[in-house]
């Protein structure tokens, strides 16, 4: 997939995707640009038509001559640039390969012209686009990796002095911001099965619900961020479990999905409105995924063998169904040691 990337038309090149090609008007800009340059030195009359430039002189020129600015900036264009595409600032140019589908998310990760990877939110009118770390719009505010870093760092030093450090409503509104942020790149990552940074930008949004609770009088911000706590939660519980389904750990998958469920009926119990905890799309959801995966949950040798005892007592096999009580005492003996 080419990206895309834009310059002012007086300086250099501006390349885009070869799907813009058929916009002629477009292309007649560049032709213009191109043409003047070329004709910019002639002793006769340029014979173009449209060209103002008429009473030009004529002088060859080669390739490469530094006497001549014009040649200069072809040059050098042809050398960095081996296809010229076309200029336009019509977003279609670019969403016509990539439609919005209703329902469905879209994501794809693309190489950015500064040779990172680029994460893609296709939504229905227009791209998200973000950075694969850090904050998801590129921005160091304050010199920090996000805004809640910059206030984290505030408020460890005015609590060293055992002051208070308190949030303004407009602070609280910038953090609310940078949080949609994290949001759309962790949901867009579980699309792509980047596991690892789900957990890393969910723990980050739940760190910025804590804080911001912890440094405002006012409820209503703070119940703000901390409504979504459920939903973060269970989107960070599903990321961790999925990382350990994928390394064949069904035991430790099985205990943090549990643990997730745990901790966000512990949040709805301690709030103001502990009757969602029978409402939790969140719960219902984790209860019904832990279901499914304790059923593909391969036994382990211990189980095998405790259900092959049950069998052979069923049957009336009392010798055999011995034998595997005494094989389990046995392998429950080398686990415990």
């Amino acid at each position: 997939m080419r990206e895309v990337a834009q310059r002012p038309l007086g300086g250099e090149l501006v390349i885009l995707r070869k799907t813009a090609l058929d916009c002629q008007e477009s292309n007649k800009r560049v032709d213009c640009v191109f043409h003047h340059a070329n004709c910019s030195g002639r002793r006769v009359a340029c014979q173009t038509d449209g060209c103002s430039r008429r009473d030009c002189l004529y002088r060859e020129c080669r390739r490469g001559d530094r006497s001549e600015p014009s040649l200069r900036f072809i040059d050098k264009a042809m050398r960095s640039v081996r296809c010229l595409f076309t200029m336009s600032l019509d977003l279609n140019t670019i969403l016509k390969d990539w439609p919005h589908e209703s329902g469905s998310i879209k994501v794809r990760k693309i190489a950015g012209l500064d040779g990172r990877e680029k994460l893609q939110l296709r939504v229905d009118l227009g791209v998200l686009q973000m950075e694969m770390t850090g904050r998801p719009d590129g921005r160091r505010p304050h010199n920090c990796e996000s805004l809640l870093e910059y206030h984290q760092r505030r408020a460890a030093r005015t609590e060293h002095k055992r002051e208070t450090y308190e949030l303004t409503p407009e602070q609280c509104a910038d953090l609310q911001q940078e949080g949609i942020q994290y949001y759309h790149r962790y949901l867009s990552l579980f699309q792509i099965n980047d596991f690892e940074g789900v957990v890393r930008d969910t723990q980050r949004n739940l760190d910025l619900f804590t804080f911001v609770a912890e440094h405002t009088n006012r409820e209503d911000f703070s119940w703000a961020l901390q409504q979504f706590r459920p939903y973060v939660l269970m989107m960070n519980t599903r990321a961790k479990a999925s990382i350990l389904l994928g390394q064949g750990k069904f035991a430790e998958a099985i205990a943090e999905i549990e643990r997730g469920r745990d901790a966000i009926v512990d949040f709805l119990q301690q709030s103001n409105f502990p009757e969602l905890v029978s409402k939790s799309s969140e719960i219902a959801f984790l209860d019904e995924w832990l279901e499914e995966v304790k059923a593909k949950r391969p036994l382990s040798k211990l189980e095998i063998m405790q259900r092959e005892m049950e069998t052979a007592i069923a049957k009336e096999l009392y010798e055999r169904a011995a034998e595997l009580r005494d094989a389990i005492k046995l392998l429950k003996t080398q686990k415990s040691a």
